[in-house]
């Protein structure tokens, strides 16, 4: 059994090696609670490169555009067309409640967005504790986002897909 187990992970570690090597998938490190429970600071993550716009609920990876030079990772929460509101803790899209299964705690500093064509609204997980999203930063264009995480592997005891 435990030989399956090396054989098999030596396997998927050779498939994410070449993978990387042509430039289709990334790894990142989680250094913010801004994602949590779903991600924790120091956990690791696998991105595959973006190939077709972000649906509602993919976790993506792009440049802040503040200038820090770090990367966001944060969740699609709007998508194009669509108005965006938080009132009362709460995410309203076009007007009715988001079922906001991601969301850890109330969604404060009210406000409505709209998304351009072409664009999409991103919030954290963990709504108190995630500055650099929708809520500040505004629309983020879908041209900016270069990738979509598709799974944790570190700690490997909380390794899985997030897709």
């Amino acid at each position: 059994m435990r030989t399956r187990r090396v054989v098999a992970g030596a396997f998927g570690l050779t498939v994410v090696a070449a993978a990387a090597l042509s430039g289709t998938l990334r790894r990142f490190e989680i250094k913010e609670a801004s994602m949590s429970p779903t991600l924790e600071p120091g956990d690791w993550v696998i991105a595959r490169r973006m190939s077709r716009p972000p649906d509602r609920g993919d976790i993506v990876v792009f440049n802040d555009p503040t200038g820090t030079g770090m990367n966001l990772v944060k969740r699609v929460i709007g998508l194009e067309d669509e108005t965006l509101t938080v009132k009362s803790g709460r995410v309203l899209v076009d007007g009715a409640v988001l079922a906001d299964r991601w969301a850890n705690g109330a969604t404060v500093f009210e406000g409505s967005w709209i998304v351009p064509q072409d664009y999409v609204w991103v919030l954290g997980d963990n709504r108190g504790d995630s500055r650099s999203d929708g809520r500040t930063i505004g629309t983020t264009p879908v041209e900016e986002i270069g990738w979509r995480v598709v799974a944790r592997y570190w700690p490997t005891s909380n390794a899985r897909s997030l897709t």
